[in-house]
């Protein structure tokens, strides 16, 4: 592989820095996304929020989600004071359960650490948790219109394609790479139209599959697109195939509720309400099976109906009061639909 320097002075010869930063706040401006709910106030809060929520997440899922959550924690002073059991609450449904532990975590830490504000400073925001690499140009770029580089994968298809890049986009050991061209064409000022409209063209026109070429304002310069292999971009490591796991769950049902079980913080659905999960299968007839599809795993689960033994861990809630409390996707839905 060649070295870093060689790949931006290659991409020069496609497009100079001002020149692309020209053109991404020019479209941008008239063909961009302008009034997504966290673009409204360019507010820190507002943007951890979201890109938190956005990660391995559809925007137009992220919408009510995101709506929601400032209804009940508008600033972070209310987010860090709020039981966790809430913040799982209203984050079921979203997945990766981890992001809103992340969240969590972050408030209280702006609050103990920054007076209940979030900084610009890039160092700062390295030390909040879950804020990584991306975020914190996300943070600098969206809510204080900082030259920040960004990367995700909307970038790196984009430079992928435009530079006929070799990188595998799904490697981090090649990330450096796609980090030093985010940095080099950044711009001094305007960034955070210009980090959005980097954004905008993964999202909209530069998709993964079914680009929009003839609209996109690089397809005069485009390597792949001049060269026709725009779908031989960008390079993907063969993944490999997901394997299937079996769950067991017990239901504890009678006139007071479904017995549940707090998941610890190091387990699947982390800090979550669930059914108590088995060791292995139980004897007769299950009353049902449910599957879920995790990033590594799909889980194939069967569910018997079963009296447990009393035990403090666990936790009676009546059928009426199953929304109060966070639940798994699969799990609350295949509550939703027993016959007690």
């Amino acid at each position: 592989m060649q070295s870093i320097d060689f790949y931006i002075q290659k991409a020069c010869s496609v497009v100079a820095a001002d020149d692309f930063a020209k053109q991404v706040i020019q479209w941008q401006q008239v063909h961009g996304r302008n009034n997504l709910p966290w673009q409204t106030e360019n507010n820190p809060y507002h943007v951890l929020v979201s890109e938190l929520m956005l990660q391995q997440t559809q925007v137009q899922t992220v919408i009510p989600y995101f709506n929601r959550w400032l209804e009940r924690f508008p600033d972070v002073q209310s987010l860090a004071d709020a039981p966790e059991d809430d913040v799982m609450q209203l984050w079921q449904g979203l997945g990766y359960y981890r992001r809103a532990r992340n969240l969590h975590a972050a408030a209280m830490t702006v609050v103990e650490h920054y007076q209940g504000k979030i900084p610009e400073n890039a160092d700062q925001l390295r030390e909040i948790p879950g804020v990584g690499p991306y975020t914190v140009g996300a943070i600098r770029a969206f809510a204080f219109d900082a030259s920040a580089a960004i990367v995700d994968g909307n970038v790196k298809r984009l430079f992928a394609r435009l530079f006929s890049l070799p990188f595998l986009v799904n490697k981090s050991s090649f990330d450096r790479y796609f980090w030093a061209l985010a940095e080099h064409y950044t711009p001094q000022s305007n960034g955070r139209r210009f980090a959005q409209g980097l954004l905008d063209l993964g999202a909209t026109i530069c998709k993964p599959t079914q680009p929009q070429c003839g609209d996109c304002p690089f397809r005069l310069t485009c390597r792949s697109y001049q060269d026709n292999t725009v779908t031989d971009f960008p390079k993907r490591a063969e993944k490999k195939a997901t394997p299937t796991r079996s769950g067991y769950f017990a239901l504890d049902i009678n006139d007071a509720g479904i017995l549940l079980l707090k998941r610890g913080s190091d387990s699947v659905w982390p800090n979550l309400w669930c059914l108590p999960e088995l060791e292995a299968a139980a004897q007769g007839t299950p009353d049902g099976h449910f599957k879920h599809t995790f990033s590594h795993y799909k889980l194939h689960a069967t569910v018997w109906r079963q009296t447990l033994a009393p035990s403090q861990h666990y936790r009676r809630v009546a059928l009426t009061d199953l929304d109060s409390v966070g639940l798994p996707a699969p799990i609350r839905t295949y509550l939703q639909q027993i016959n007690t």
